[in-house]
């Protein structure tokens, strides 16, 4: 299209031009002639005019004065008729154009001093009328007065407009004659040979036949074809070549590593691209709110934690939405940015949300609906048709973002989370060739709890556009599958845990989440390690510590309940041990989450209260962000994490403390309501509700001989280090290269 564009356009460029240059010329003569007649009528008129006019100023006789300026009232274009005293005072004047009396006319002066007709162009009100003043003389030739004739000039106008007018159709369809003339030429000649070889090409390197290219013309075009010929041969005897070292190179290989996904990605799917969607960005640019600094810093999040490194690996574009309140200021002009931002790897494109629609879709439908029907907690979930009608706008203008990404060849969608459930069947809709999975964060509840929701048809119709869902463990996936099965019409096969809807299947598969492992170089160093010790005063201390978002179904307060307790329990313990809680604020606008704040507040300061000594207090209570190097030296230091979650899909919290000791060194306590504790079987598993028990499994850790923290963290380290997040990914690239989905299908228009 850009190229018959740049073919057609200077042919246009020259015909408007020469239409345009003949155009003035014509209407420029048009004008000049009409204006000729225009003076030559006035003249006339006023020269028919002088006799009578002589008499009626000579004899001062107003009535026939009146009479003779009247006649000409109901001429043809003519505004009006003015007789003038040698004073330049008027005698008469036409009825309809009185108003002309008060206008300032300082030429009727020079027309009787000099006794020489004047005619001009005048501006009346609004509109430009034409003059023509006849001085009116005795017969000694001494001046009695003037008479002044006033014509209409619209008509001028309105001709030199249909002119145009007529020069403008005539361009237009002379315009229209060209383009469809150059389309048929260009496609007969350029586009349709070009099709047909990209066709045989993509064949061709797809191994669907050897034979030769569809061009037979021995011009330019086909020597052309001639030589992609020899290239497609080339790759794809290299494209086998690849896919074999890259199966050698994943044979050869246990561990999973960004090299070996590459290598995975390349020998299971060929070169695609990868957009991956989530509401959170991996990236954001902040105003520190003291010095006006803005920073680049990495959000509190599981989904940023674990997809980040996929993307590292592979490339491709992030779409997720700009909420730094510096975003703005650091993207292109198609709002995209390279990130991450010291060596970038992959792009990330912001989507702009006005408060609104953050307030509505995000913190409303999202988290005030979703978030709590999926999370066994025990608070209500609240849905309103308002947040309910922005949601759906806000998936749509995701889904714009994503189409106008996406390449015209294969491509894969990766939705995350519980933000874009409509997502995969608006692009599904305007897509049907792209493959599209979503990764499901958060539990997924039962039928009874999902029914709950008022829009239960909409978001499962949006979900199994999909084709592949993925959860962090199968009692989610078999929630799922019966929901489906209770909810909607549709067909469950639970031999290949799919559901199956028209010609539509949707595969659910578990896929647990994990990070990758830290390299050397992000290894705390001691003089950081120094630096925190001082800095929070824990040398020599027994150091626990959690790292969470400040929400409700992690079991912040439960914790703090059951340090409480420890201490009350073992008194010997005070002034030895302490509890760091890292804290990063979150959806403050929700009114249960600015009262938990204060809930774990008042906590932390009466269990801080009650168990101070001089200037101890068991509890350090970090609120605010903190990017991932500020958090590594806390699980450095740590003697032992505390995972407490009410409920969670996975909570990459553990995983990333186990990563972290690589002393081996710390104890792991995790939630038995996790999907983490189905892996870490050598953490010590607590029941956050049960407080005597949490008191005593923090004991427990306490007293642990090191030699049994080393095993258990040993044994936890390995499945983080062979269960990594690249293992996670390939997995799931596994699932879809099985789906037969390198379509043919055309995208639609």
């Amino acid at each position: 299209m850009r190229r018959m564009f740049i073919f057609i356009l200077p042919i246009l460029i020259i015909v408007a031009t020469g239409f345009t240059i003949f155009g003035i010329v014509q209407v420029r003569a048009e004008e000049e002639k009409l204006m000729d007649e225009l003076k030559r009528k006035a003249k006339a008129v006023a020269e028919s005019m002088e006799l009578s006019v002589q008499s009626v100023l000579t004899t001062q006789n107003k009535r026939n004065a009146d009479y003779l300026v009247e006649r000409f009232q109901t001429r043809d274009r003519l505004q009006g008729c003015a007789i003038y005293d040698a004073e330049g005072e008027i005698v008469a004047i036409t009825a309809r154009f009185s108003d002309w009396e008060s206008k300032d006319k300082p030429y009727l002066a020079d027309v009787i001093k000099n006794k020489v007709p004047r005619s001009g162009m005048e501006q009346f009100k609004d509109y430009t009328v034409y003059s023509y003043v006849l001085p009116v003389l005795k017969e000694d030739g001494t001046a009695l007065g003037s008479v002044e004739i006033i014509y209409d000039t619209s008509y001028v106008l309105s001709r030199l407009t249909e002119i145009w007018k007529s020069i403008s159709v005539t361009l237009i369809a002379l315009f229209f004659f060209i383009v469809l003339s150059s389309v048929i030429i260009f496609r007969q000649m350029f586009l349709l040979p070009v099709l047909r070889l990209t066709d045989w090409f993509k064949g061709f390197l797809k191994g669907e036949g050897d034979h030769r290219h569809p061009l037979r013309d021995e011009d330019e075009l086909g020597k052309l074809a001639n030589e992609v010929e020899q290239v497609a041969l080339s790759l794809r005897v290299a494209r086998r070549s690849i896919v074999q070292d890259a199966q050698k190179q994943l044979n050869i290989e246990d561990v999973w590593t960004e090299d070996k996904l590459r290598s995975y990605v390349q020998a299971k799917l060929g070169v695609r691209t990868m957009l991956v969607v989530s509401n959170r960005e991996p990236y954001m640019h902040m105003a520190d709110a003291v010095t006006g600094k803005e920073r680049c810093i990495r959000p509190a999040s599981g989904v940023v934690t674990a997809i980040g490194p996929l993307l590292h690996a592979l490339g491709g574009t992030w779409i997720a939405h700009g909420a730094g309140d510096a975003d703005r200021k650091f993207v292109n002009s198609k709002d995209k940015i390279g990130v991450p931002p010291e060596d970038n790897r992959y792009i990330l494109r912001r989507v702009w949300l006005t408060k609104e629609e953050e307030e509505e879709y995000y913190y409303g439908f999202s988290n005030e609906g979703l978030w709590p029907l999926c999370h066994i907690t025990h608070t209500r979930p609240i849905f309103n048709e308002k947040d309910w009608d922005t949601y759906q706008k806000v998936n749509q203008k995701f889904a714009d973002a994503v189409i106008q990404e996406l390449p015209s060849g294969p491509a894969f969608v990766f939705i995350q989370d519980y933000h874009f459930t409509l997502l995969p069947a608006m692009i599904k809709a305007k897509r049907p060739d792209v493959v599209v999975a979503l990764f499901w964060h958060i539990p997924w509840p039962n039928p009874e709890v999902f029914s709950v929701c008022p829009y239960q048809k909409q978001i499962l119709n949006g979900m199994l556009a999909c084709d592949l869902i993925g959860f962090h463990v199968q009692y989610h996936c078999n929630n799922f599958l019966d929901t489906a099965n209770r909810l909607l019409e549709c067909r469950v096969n639970t031999e290949k845990f799919s559901i199956v809807r028209g010609k539509q299947e949707t595969l659910v598969r578990a896929f647990p989440i994990s990070i990758a492992l830290p390299s050397a170089e992000e290894t705390v160093s001691e003089e950081v390690l120094v630096k925190v010790r001082e800095e929070y005063k824990l040398e020599g201390k027994i150091v626990a510590v959690g790292v969470d978002r400040v929400d409700y179904t992690k079991g912040i307060g439960e914790r703090i309940l059951a340090i409480d307790r420890f201490l009350e329990k073992h008194p010997d313990y005070k002034k030895k041990f302490v509890f760091v809680q890292i804290g990063a604020p979150s959806r403050t606008h929700i009114k249960r989450y600015h009262d938990l704040g204060g809930e774990i507040d008042e906590l932390v300061e009466k269990v801080n209260w009650k168990h101070s000594d001089g200037d101890y207090k068991p509890i350090i209570y970090i609120k605010r962000h903190l990017a991932t190097e500020e958090i590594a030296p806390f699980y450095a230091l740590a003697d032992m994490c505390i995972v407490s979650s009410l409920h969670d899909g996975m909570n990459l919290v553990a995983k990333e403390y186990v990563a972290a000791k690589q002393d081996g060194k710390g104890v792991l306590l995790l939630s038995c309501f996790t999907g983490a504790i189905r892996e870490f079987t050598d953490a010590i598993a607590i029941n956050p509700y049960a407080t005597e028990e949490f008191a005593d499994a923090i004991y427990t850790a306490v007293v642990m001989p090191d030699e049994e923290k080393r095993h258990r963290m040993a044994a936890m380290r390995k499945i983080v280090q062979e269960n990594n997040v690249y293992r996670w990914a390939g997995s799931i690239v596994t699932e879809l290269s099985g789906l037969g989905k390198h379509n043919h299908e055309k995208p639609s228009a």
